[in-house]
């Protein structure tokens, strides 16, 4: 599985289901469970269901210090990138760009999404299908669902996972994921699962485990379902000047929707250019008006990107700068 903030597109949204507020006194495990199980069935899930997968869990302490401890809180992005843009990366995925040629530009018309940024996502997210988690889900969910920090998020993710089994799409057996709830080869989420998996070989199932053509389509949905545009790449490296980078201030512009990271106002390119920003290799920026956005990932002292509309998808996927560079930098050297 990739370096990542293990949560896709909805991890930072406010959601209505409650929680446990901060301040609120914490109920024991038991209780807050039993209180679990009588809205799951609320809910329409099955008895059985409820029974089955909410009988004899215990929270687990090192999922709580696993989700204190995420990468992307702790590297650089020249780190970060050194351990997944690696030639092993690109050259495995050029050689998946070949295997599955046809595959890939079947999904990549119906779903207006380059086959370079699916392989991409599916690289880093499971090293192109070779590392499958193996965590049981539920436990894990409840887990992080009692925990205070995130328990309105995590709380809908286990009545979700448990609506997957409710509605026959995998059996609870099989439910495995990340220790965060992240499922299959495009490593979503139960609510990114039930909104954006796709059948894309019309067997009537949803394989994102399994099946390359579903998890190709199911990543491409969900890009595509947030606004990407085939016209476009994700951005560049560029050179921007010092005094231009403290004028700006701090960014203030959310990267996407619900996401908590930030970028700079968009700005056409040609009045990136004006302001004297230019290619990493010294060279004018390209003559195609788009507008495009600052990023610092590292702060005024780090590496500078321009990033266009594209970019906000894959920000929707996994709300941090250091994955979304790195999704877009692993494209462009898989294409090269």
């Amino acid at each position: 599985m990739g370096i990542r903030l293990p949560a896709l597109a909805l991890w930072c949204a406010a959601l209505m289901t409650p929680g446990i507020a901060a301040g609120q006194e914490t109920p024991s495990f038991d209780v807050w469970l039993e209180g679990v199980r009588a809205e799951a069935i609320e809910l329409g899930i099955k008895p059985e269901i409820v029974t089955a997968a909410l009988t004899g869990i215990e929270p687990i302490q090192r999922i709580i210090q696993r989700d204190r401890n995420q990468a992307e809180f702790k590297l650089t992005l020249d780190r970060y990138m050194t351990r997944v843009v690696t030639p092993a990366n690109v050259a495995a995925g050029r050689r998946m760009a070949k295997k599955h040629e046809t595959l890939l530009a079947a999904v990549s018309r119906k779903y207006g999404v380059q086959s370079r940024f699916i392989l991409a996502i599916w690289g880093i997210e499971t090293r192109f299908g070779a590392v499958e988690a193996d965590v049981p889900l539920i436990p894990a969910l409840a887990t992080l669902a009692y925990d205070a920090r995130r328990s309105t998020f995590f709380r809908r993710q286990l009545f979700d996972a448990l609506q997957m089994v409710n509605r026959g799409y995998i059996g609870l057996e099989s439910l495995l994921g990340s220790w965060a709830g992240a499922m299959g080869q495009p490593q979503f989420m139960p609510s990114s699962y039930l909104a954006f998996a796709q059948d894309f070989d019309g067997d009537g199932k949803r394989d994102i485990w399994k099946n390359e053509g579903d998890v190709f389509a199911s990543i491409a949905n969900y890009l595509a379902r947030h606004d990407w545009r085939d016209d476009l790449t994700w951005g560049r490296q560029v050179k921007v000047p010092a005094d231009l980078v403290a004028s700006l201030g701090e960014p203030g512009r959310r990267a996407a929707p619900g996401c908590r990271a930030t970028t700079s106002d968009r700005k056409p390119l040609s009045e990136w250019q004006t302001q004297g920003v230019r290619r990493a290799d010294g060279g004018d920026l390209p003559g195609r008006d788009v507008p495009a956005a600052l990023v610092l990932p590292d702060g005024a002292g780090g590496a500078a990107y321009l990033v266009y509309q594209n970019y906000a998808a894959i920000m929707a996927y996994n709300c941090a700068h250091l994955y979304a560079v790195t999704v877009g930098t692993l494209a462009d050297r898989i294409q090269e």
